[in-house]
Formats: structure tokens, C-alpha cells, sequence
């Protein structure tokens, strides 16, 4: 009111009942805490992992980022190591078990499709 937002006669009601009798303390708004469990904190953001995430990883490390870069300017591009684990989980659906005659498997897959995986040493994969 005295910067003039409200007029005298537009003055809430509890307004003058709250000048004659004024809190001890000052009203202080405190948020509420979330409950966090273990040693988390409520800024840390969860790791997500896939389970493709370890094909993944394991496909970078023995082939590196393959033979071509990504190109993101195209809006249906499927990027090698994509298309690698797509196989991967091809294989492993028709009831293949072992990880590396999966990985292997999806090397050669590709291979008989044409794209050639490079290993990172250099060699390329065997077609045995």
C-alpha cells in the first residue's frame, strides 16, 4: 500500500489484524526435502545403460568408429556400429548364446552384406 499497488479501501482484511498484532518471528518459506535414499544426491542424475551399450563399447574398442563417419545431415542414416549391433541382436535372438561367436557372427554378417570391418590393428575380419 505504500507504494501505491493497493488503494486503502482495497486492503485485504487480515491486513490490519496483522499490523496490530505482528509474528515473533519473521514467516519463513522452507521447501520441502525429497526423501533421497543411500548416498545419492538430489542434483546426481542415475547412469543409464543399455544392454547395447556393451556391444557398443566392445564394437569401438576392437573396430574404432569404422569405416566411415556419421553422417547426421541425413535423416535415415544407420551408422556402422548400429547396424553391427542390430545383427548382434539378430543372432542372439535365433538362440546364439556365446558373446564372442555373437560378436564374431555379426562381423561376418556384415561382411557377407558387404561392409568391411576393419579391425583397429589393421587386419581385417576373417571369413572362415
Amino acid at each position: 500500500m505504500r507504494a501505491g499497488v493497493l488503494k486503502e479501501k482495497d486492503k485485504p482484511i487480515w491486513y490490519d489484524v496483522y499490523a496490530a498484532f505482528p509474528p515473533k518471528r519473521e514467516p519463513l518459506y522452507v521447501k520441502p526435502r525429497t526423501k533421497v535414499y543411500g548416498k545419492q544426491s538430489a542434483d546426481t542424475v542415475p547412469d543409464i545403460f543399455y544392454k547395447e551399450d556393451a556391444i557398443r563399447a566392445k564394437f569401438f574398442e576392437v573396430y574404432g568408429n569404422g569405416p566411415r563417419a556419421f553422417d547426421l545431415s541425413k535423416g535415415n542414416f544407420v551408422s556402422t556400429c548400429q547396424r553391427f549391433i542390430e545383427k548382434y541382436q539378430e543372432l542372439e535372438a535365433q538362440g546364439l548364446q556365446d558373446e564372442d561367436a555373437l560378436f564374431e557372427g555379426a562381423g561376418r554378417a556384415l561382411l557377407s552384406e558387404g561392409l568391411i570391418l576393419r579391425r583397429r590393428g589393421g587386419a581385417t575380419i576373417s571369413t572362415e
